[in-house]
């Protein structure tokens, strides 16, 4: 199993980053704020506006650190790639995989399974572990519903179908978000998803979230040799990485979810950290990001047991692990794609 390194995560709007021999060297201005060896990492995310060195540019690429450029709000922006991993053989069979309607449908129902699945667990987590604070009756009725809609996906027959099972049900899953968030009310609530851009706290910690889960499942798909940008639930758009929003599906749930839900209730955050806008948008603050992005590097490290390798692995290894079992099963290896199923 791969060993999982440190992502660099550069906050400072005004940062620019550099190399000086095997090093990345972040600069505001004429002043060194940060130096990281290069050998240390595997992922670099900045949300500066003044960019990177072509020389580190190329230096990530050679050793396949993947580097990732996001505006103020976390919005993916680009990414720099390296030499593709892995062989041609798999890549064409994974091309020609999304071309075919069935397989292409295969792996995107199993995809959902996982994801609605996850979701279900959620709330079933909430209602055995607050069941003095939340509204249980309307949890598990969500709850039933979702595995309804379990049902209905191993019978869709289209990829449209597909979509509207999860659409519905991840209006259903998003109904009873609020019911989640014990503390601090007034300052965290859900009402409605809201991406871009988001239009309160909850919204801008969950697209700020779903950004870092995306970069990590991006990095992981090329790591084993797969294309990050030819999917099977999401289709071919140019510049998004449909694979990796893909595998994003399995873990938004149990991974990032209730990453923000924790953040929120152990009430490692508050109304100071974030910033409104005069469009209504909501920025977290900078000191408020790097809080955050200290929680989620420890959160990454938690050790949990994977439901099919049946071993125990980080969390922060799980977009790769995934992606592997997805190889596997492009090359024969597996009956069909064993979707992440969390409890």
């Amino acid at each position: 199993m791969r060993k999982l390194l440190n992502t660099l995560y550069v906050t400072t709007p005004e940062a620019y980053l550099s190399l000086d021999g095997e090093n990345v060297v972040v600069l505001k201005e004429d002043d060194v704020l940060l130096r990281v060896p290069l050998h240390n990492l595997e992922g670099i995310v900045t949300f500066g506006y003044t960019g990177a060195s072509p020389a580190l540019m190329s230096a990530c690429a050679k050793r396949s650190i993947a580097l990732s450029f996001c505006n103020a709000y976390g919005r993916f922006l680009a990414n720099v790639m390296g030499e593709t991993q892995g062989n041609v053989v798999l890549r064409r069979t994974q091309y020609r995989a999304a071309d075919d309607d069935m397989q292409s449908l295969g792996i995107a129902r199993n995809i959902l399974i996982g994801k609605l699945h996850n979701s279900r667990w959620v709330l079933e987590r909430a209602t055995r572990d607050h069941s003095h604070q939340i509204d249980i009756a309307r949890l598990k009725k969500v709850g039933h519903c979702i595995m309804d809609a379990i049902t209905n996906i191993q019978s869709a027959q289209t990829h449209g179908a597909l979509m509207g099972i999860e659409g519905e049900s991840a209006s259903l899953y998003f109904s009873v978000f609020d019911e989640l968030i014990l503390q601090n009310k007034n300052s965290f609530f859900f009402r409605e998803r809201s991406r871009r851009p988001p239009m309160d706290n909850v919204n801008a910690l969950l697209s700020f979230v779903y950004m870092l889960l995306a970069h990590d499942t991006a990095a992981a798909t090329s790591t084993v040799g797969l294309d990050p940008f030819v999917g099977f639930l999401h289709k071919d758009r140019p510049g998004r990485r449909s694979l990796a929003l893909d595998l994003m599906e399995e873990l938004r749930a149990p991974f990032a979810d209730r990453f923000v839900l924790t953040l929120i209730n152990t009430r490692q955050l508050d109304a100071s950290c974030f910033e409104q806008k005069e469009n209504g948008s909501v920025l977290i603050r900078d000191g408020a990001r790097k809080v955050l992005l200290s929680a989620w590097h420890e959160r990454k490290r938690e050790q949990i047991m994977h439901p099919f390798l049946k071993e125990k692995i980080e969390w922060g290894l799980v977009p790769y692990s995934q992606a592997l079992l997805l190889a596997r099963f492009l090359r024969g290896d597996l009956e069909e794609y064993p979707p992440f199923l969390w409890k």
